[in-house]
């Protein structure tokens, strides 16, 4: 079965992506592209949930362990690396099935990234310089001045984001938001079919704690040790599971809060990527019961697929 739409499969974390997208991607002859922000990274395997071996040699997989933690890995930087997969497997005519927990990579990749403003950091430090004495509130409020549309989007505490629309605004002269009308992805240049995959919260928060506790078991604490002394990048920094295992190796607690803390923070995360998915219109809800195998969620989406309501 050959399809030539784009396939993308999202949700959150430890709802089982990688294994439906496996499946799916070997009945369509395909190859996953991942769209996970912290399975980019070549040094952590175990604390990053990537995909087992099993599945890694089934289907052919781009973009995990591709950087080091040594790294910045920024949207722009996946958004250059995801297209180039995405051509590199249309060209030898197999299907594109990009999987993952990112609602901002999965955005990018199908409305595009505008071309921003090179990065001020002199104007990039004074602003935080700002945040801390006043507030993020306080650079919102010259946000709403500067581009209300931006704002808009924008909550008030985000401090990254805030400064990051500021910093655009002073070296460009011109609002963020204008500047994302001349983007352009994905959507309305190929055919996409885009799925989100749910399940009911307590199960999925059952699911996550005992990924975490595998994690343990496997080895995690022994794989963060292996980075003392490593300097990480700012986006390496925000991986769950550094701060935690670190604590527990620093002495601050021991390692049943440690679990505790990473079973918590990943539960938390868990329902930031399901707010954010569910802003998604584009998206076809796919709900895992709780007696479906991996098998039965891929028939679901290929039969979708097959009908004539699949995708863009």
């Amino acid at each position: 079965m050959n399809f030539q739409k784009i396939i993308f499969i999202v949700g959150p974390t430890a709802v089982g992506k990688s294994e439906v997208a496996c499946a799916l991607a070997g009945r369509l002859d395909g190859e996953i592209i991942s769209c996970d922000s912290m399975q980019v990274y070549k040094e952590l395997r175990i604390v990053t949930s990537k995909p087992p071996d099993q599945l890694l040699k089934a289907v052919r997989h781009h973009l995990i362990g591709v950087v080091s933690v040594r790294e910045e890995f920024d949207v722009a930087r996946f958004n250059a690396l995801a297209l180039e997969a995405v051509r590199d497997v249309r060209s030898r005519r197999r299907a594109a099935v990009i999987t993952g927990g990112s609602g901002l990579y999965m955005q990018v990749l199908l409305d595009g990234i505008f071309a921003g403003a090179p990065k001020d950091e002199t104007l990039r430090r004074r602003l935080k310089e700002e945040a801390q004495e006043y507030g993020t509130a306080y650079l919102h409020r010259q946000l709403q001045r500067s581009d209300p549309q931006a704002a808009a989007r924008i909550h008030p505490n985000d401090e990254r984001r805030v400064i990051r629309a500021l910093e655009v605004c002073r070296t460009r002269r011109q609002p963020i938001s204008s500047l994302r009308h001349d983007r352009r992805g994905l959507w309305g240049q190929h055919e996409i079919a885009a799925f989100a995959l749910t399940m009911d919260r307590e199960k999925l928060y059952r699911r996550i704690d005992r990924r975490v506790e595998a994690m343990f078991a496997g080895g995690a604490v022994a794989e963060v040790k292996s980075l003392s002394g490593v300097p990480l990048s700012p986006t390496a920094e925000r991986l769950i599971g550094l701060r935690e295992i670190r604590g527990y190796l620093d002495g601050a607690y021991d390692e049943a809060r440690a679990k505790e803390l990473m079973k918590l923070n990943t539960r938390r995360f868990a329902k930031r990527q399901l707010t954010w998915f569910r802003k998604e219109k584009r998206l076809q809800w796919i709900t895992v019961g709780e007696n479906d195998t991996v098998e039965d969620v891929a028939d679901r989406l290929a039969k979708y697929l097959s009908s004539s309501q699949g995708g863009q």
